[in-house]
């Protein structure tokens, strides 16, 4: 038997990063590691930059250690391991970490499960009890009842991600065809349906037994903590865990094709087909691994891609050709999928494909090429560790897999050392002329659009008028036997003093064309996150010509005046930057990431294409295209299709609001390249725009890199259109949208509510926590951990400068749609009535203390800066909104539920099949029910 000795003089590591460009910055990560006796590996990080603490526990152990017959047992494990353990009461372990300020969850892959949190510093204890409490304590809580709910909320789940969605099974074909039976990667995480129904409480109690066991699990604690403190802490919970039986560390089993493999489906939720194509390649960490990531994105990503041009550009097939490599711990996948627009042949795509791949080996890769994928590379290290929790994550990735958290030094050397030659090695060996998995998956009643010679893929679909469940029977409550252990574990560790809010040190300045900047000085990393937010966005938009805005924000980051597109991005990324272009009902985003040391040269590339846009006919047309093409595709979509009509009955008609800020298929095939014009010569103006910067650079530095554009981007007024709101409804109503064939309904309740300017918008995301802001308010802890019938259900308020909508949402079992509308209805009645001293005390908790999580990352100070410029809000309004929360009594929670929240008078909206959903939902005697054809 292999020993474990705790470490008396532990390791200590400084992981260091070497920037590849002009000048050298070197980013070090101390971290402590030591072993327990019981084999658990323990990797402490101390960060002092905020009060707070990340722990992740990553247990060795995925779907690849499952086997047949029991597939999808370690995620459904993962949701076990929530519910309760012998000291944690059932359905305490969100409520523990909320009622603290933090934040928790997990996930599951194929090689290994992850659970974190991220709390105030003072919750240190609590977490590490509550952690170490599922670790060696939960066997024994495994009831039936509870078993049976999550058994149904991750067939919820299933239904949710996989079975209502369009391509949703292609993992499925491709893990089949790809893999022989009884190879760990088969068979997907989330499981076979009939695998989940038939699992056992016998079956999870093995699972956890066999591998949620010390000695197969790393935990990192990273923040703000005392490393003396912290160590026994982790002795006193960690410690005392019994050792499992030794685990044989899984193998590579990388797989290969004798001959090629054609497969098809018809799809009920496509709208246009998709063609996939998988060539076996090799597990991670491979040399050959790192090329095969390069290999992906000079094929597939840019304007300078064979792939863009052939596929994209030339022949107008798709709108892009994501490729990637996907190497795991026992084999490797490279991918390529192509959306191709309605009626395109999937056999033309084929052809497409290798003639980009005759294309790639005519043209070859050139120096520029690899230094632009190693620029790209340096900046994406640096956003996969801007949180303690990211670099909790990293640490525990490498240390379960390699045994080294130390190594992605040598991640990173590796991948920074890929040559050309190394480039056309791995295109020769592992793709030119290999065999290969394929699938087409096209919409039902148009298998003509398949590669010719593909074979009907074996899909095994839900009946949705017998759709699966696991019956939860009332049962007497099952006595839970408790472990002897050194010390009482059922007393729950006090809170420490709660953190100061410390809110960061805002400046603000003044251009010479008035525009307004906004910054944070923030040099943990390298890097530098910025934005310019035009006000207006859709709003603005001319209601007979819908999605001109939306238009232009895909164009025009498309060259400039004086750069082709192709030009303009290759000088962006040979900067390690990204600039990309967002947008929503009241703004357009131009949204920037670099390194620090880049940004005067990344903000001029940013101010030639605001001030020179290209307006490029080719770009525009494809732009076009893709739009059009998507809304096409939009109507597959249920989320989609209950949204949009949601947004048509609180807006009215004559609303911009009720419209998608896509626009429509007719309105966006009218719009010409002189309306994008027309928009930006309107409303692309610092008179309604504002800056906002965070990151490693002084104001001053900013100040100066823009001064130029103060100077050069004038101001014009801009007058907003006011517009008039559909009355709303004085008894409710049920619109059922027809989605034939779903397996799950999507349930939007709600009517228009207040702006986000209005005094009592703060207040109502107060009341409604409780009722449905949060994992644990009452809409979800009855839809889906009661019931069992939905894998998430919220309540929200939303609004911007100019309106906001109060919404109820869940995607439900089809089934159950009639009971789950039911349940909404009666759970907003009942909150008219208020809700108990105890719920309110745990709301406040909640908001207040996990103000100390707020002000982490750079894109959520980014958010700060923006709410303070958008709502005119004073720098510290954190401040004002906790005296808000403090001032929160029953009876003012109570009068704005009767004021905002009234379900009789509210629009119900259900996307699903109206065939078997329509008479149930008349019988609930809500209100009318009107079938809604798309």
């Amino acid at each position: 038997m292999r020993k474990y000795f705790s470490l008396l003089l532990p390791a200590v590591f400084i992981l260091v990063m070497s920037c590849s460009n002009d000048k050298k910055q070197d980013l070090k990560i101390e971290y402590e590691k030591y072993t327990l006796p019981n084999g658990l590996d323990v990797i402490l990080h101390t960060d002092k930059s905020d009060p707070i603490v990340a722990f992740a526990v990553q247990y060795h152990v995925g779907s690849n250690r499952e086997k047949l017959g029991h597939t999808g047992f370690a995620h459904l494990f993962e949701h076990m391991m929530f519910q309760q353990s012998e000291n944690v009461p059932e359905d305490q372990f969100f409520k523990i970490i909320q009622n603290a300020g933090g934040e928790l969850n997990g996930g599951t892959g194929n090689d290994g499960t992850t659970y974190y949190e991220v709390v105030p510093k003072n919750a240190l204890e609590t977490i590490l009890w509550l952690e170490s409490d599922r670790m060696g304590y939960l066997t024994n809580t495994v009831t039936k009842k509870a078993f049976a709910n999550q058994q149904n909320v991750v067939q919820n789940e299933k239904r949710e991600r996989t079975d209502n969605q369009p391509y949703g099974h292609t993992s499925w074909v491709i893990g089949k065809a790809l893999y022989p039976e009884g190879h760990p990667y088969n068979w997907q995480v989330i499981g076979e349906m009939q695998d989940l129904f038939n699992a056992t409480v016998e079956d999870v109690k093995e699972f956890h037994n066999k591998f949620y066991i010390p000695n197969n699990a790393t935990i990192v604690l990273a923040g703000d903590f005392d490393v003396v403190v912290a160590k026994k802490l982790i002795d006193k919970y960690f410690g005392e865990i019994p050792r499992g039986n030794d685990i044989e560390k899984p193998k590579p089993m990388p797989v290969t094709l004798v001959e090629t493999k054609k497969l098809f489906h018809e799809d009920n939720f496509a709208k246009a087909p998709q063609l996939t194509m998988v060539w076996p390649t090799v597990p991670q960490y491979s040399k050959d691994s790192y090329a095969l990531q390069y290999l992906a994105q000079l094929l597939s990503e840019g304007k300078k891609s064979p792939m863009y041009k052939v596929i994209v550009k030339d022949k107008q097939f798709a709108s892009s050709t994501p490729t990637y490599n996907n190497s795991q711990e026992l084999a490797g996948e490279f991918q390529v999928t192509i959306t191709a627009f309605p009626n395109i042949k999937l056999g033309d795509v084929e052809k497409a494909v290798f003639e980009s791949f005759e294309k790639f080996e005519k043209d070859g890769v050139t120096d520029n090429d690899i230094e632009r994928v190693k620029a790209s590379l340096e900046t994406d290290f640096y956003n996969g560790i801007a949180s303690v929790l990211d670099k909790s994550f990293q640490l525990a990735s490498y240390n379960a897999y390699t045994g080294d958290p130390s190594f992605y030094k040598k991640d990173l050397e590796n991948l920074k050392s890929v040559s050309k030659d190394d480039i056309i090695r791995v295109y020769n060996t592992y793709i030119k002329g290999k065999p290969f998995v394929e699938t087409s998956f096209v919409p039902k009643g148009q298998p003509m659009l398949a590669v010719e010679g593909s074979v009907k893929a074996k899909v095994v679909e839900e009946d949705i008028t017998h759709a699966t469940e696991v019956k939860i029977a009332d049962t007497t409550e099952e006595k839970i036997v408790k472990t002897k252990t050194s010390f009482d574990r059922s007393v729950r560790p006090a809170l420490g003093e709660d953190p100061k809010l410390s809110i960061p040190t805002i400046w603000d300045s003044k251009l010479a064309n008035g525009m307004k900047v906004y910054g944070i000085e923030q040099n943990e990393l390298p890097l530098v996150q910025f934005n310019i937010v035009i006000n207006g966005g859709h709003y603005l938009d001319k209601i007979e010509k819908p999605g001109v805005a939306y238009l232009l924000t895909k164009v025009i980051n498309q060259g400039t005046k004086n750069k082709t597109p192709e030009q303009f991005e290759d000088e962006i990324k040979m900067l390690g930057a990204s600039i990309w272009i967002s947008m929503d009902y009241t703004n357009i985003s131009i949204n920037v990431n670099t390194l620090s040391r880049n940004f005067e040269k990344t903000m001029a590339i940013v101010q030639e294409m605001l001030l020179e846009p290209r307006w490029d006919s080719v770009e525009f047309n494809l732009a076009k295209i893709n739009v059009i093409n998507r809304i096409k595709r939009n109507k597959a979509n249920p989320s989609y299709l209950a949204a949009n009509e949601f947004n048509k009955l609180i807006y009215g008609s004559s609303n911009i609001l009720s419209i998608p800020i896509s626009g429509t298929e007719s309105s966006v095939s009218s719009i010409t390249l002189d309306d994008l014009k027309e928009y930006y010569n309107s409303y692309f103006t610092p008179s309604i725009s504002n800056f906002h910067i965070v990151g490693s650079i002084k104001q001053e530095q900013v100040m100066n890199a823009l001064a130029d554009l103060g100077n050069k981007w004038l101001s014009k007024d801009v007058k907003f259109p006011e517009y008039q709101y559909s009355a709303q409804p004085e008894k409710s109503k049920i619109y059922l949208v027809d989605v034939p064939g779903a397996f799950q309904s999507v349930i939007n309740i709600g009517n228009l509510s207040v702006s986000a300017t209005h005094p009592d918008y703060y207040p109502l995301q107060v009341m409604n926590y409780k009722l449905g802001g949060s994992f644990n308010g009452k809409v979800n802890m009855v839809l889906r951990e009661e019931k069992g019938f939905t894998y998430g259900a919220r309540t929200n308020f939303d609004g911007n400068e100019f309106n906001g909508s109060f919404t109820a949402n869940a995607n439900v079992r089809s089934s159950a749609t009639a009971e789950s509308v039911a349940i909404f209805k009666d759970i907003m009645t009942k909150y008219r009535d208020g809700i108990t001293d105890e719920e309110l005390q745990f709301t406040k908790n909640a908001l207040l203390k996990s103000n100390a999580l707020r002000f982490e990352t750079l894109w959520s100070l980014i958010g700060m800066l923006q709410d303070i410029s958008s709502y005119n809000k004073a720098k510290d309004y954190v401040k004002q909104e906790e005296e808000v929360i403090t001032s929160m009594t029953s009876d003012k929670l109570k009068a704005l539920a009767q004021k905002y929240l009234n379900p009789d008078k509210m629009y119900y909206v259900v996307a699903g099949d109206a065939k078997t959903q329509a008479p149930a939902l008349k019988k609930l005697k809500i209100g009318e029910v009107e079938v809604v054809k798309e």
